[in-house]
């Protein structure tokens, strides 16, 4: 593999964070919170920003975003009972797809323990073909955009 591993961002880098506390049951047996839970963290982050601006509403929306491509990179351990900050941008906004970047950050650090990204493709509910991303979820999503669109 050729690809070169990033360095770990700042929260300068990001504009929206969502505090999450670690779980006694998120450390696996090495001591340390276990790969799966970050993945887990970069949903709750997005869905949260994006239920409180008013523009998902998870059982209803006729619009919902899946996720087709996702990618975490590990430069410090998280462990129970820490708390972190998880930062949240938009680095690519299309017709119906968004590229999210995000940080995990130990509370209180300005270096991401880990960071990553994954890829929303927004479909209709009823038949899971791709359609134009809504007007209000388009704004509120630049609002937290990092590039121009």
């Amino acid at each position: 593999m050729s690809e070169h591993k990033p360095s770990p961002g700042r929260r300068a880098d990001y504009r929206h964070f969502h505090p999450i506390q670690t779980r006694w049951m998120d450390n696996d047996v090495y001591g340390h919170v276990n790969n799966v839970v970050y993945y887990s963290w970069f949903d709750t982050a997005v869905n949260h920003y994006l239920v409180a601006g008013g523009v998902l509403e998870i059982e209803h929306s006729p619009v919902i975003g899946l996720v087709i491509e996702t990618r975490c990179n590990y430069f410090a351990s998280v462990a129970f009972p820490e708390q972190v900050e998880v930062g949240v941008r938009v680095a690519h906004m299309g017709r119906s797809s968004v590229r999210y970047e995000i940080g995990i950050f130990k509370a209180g650090e300005d270096s991401a323990a880990a960071q990553g990204h994954f890829v929303h493709v927004y479909v209709d509910r009823a038949s899971r073909r791709p359609v134009d991303i809504p007007a209000p979820m388009r704004a509120a999503l630049a609002r937290i955009a990092v590039v121009s669109q």
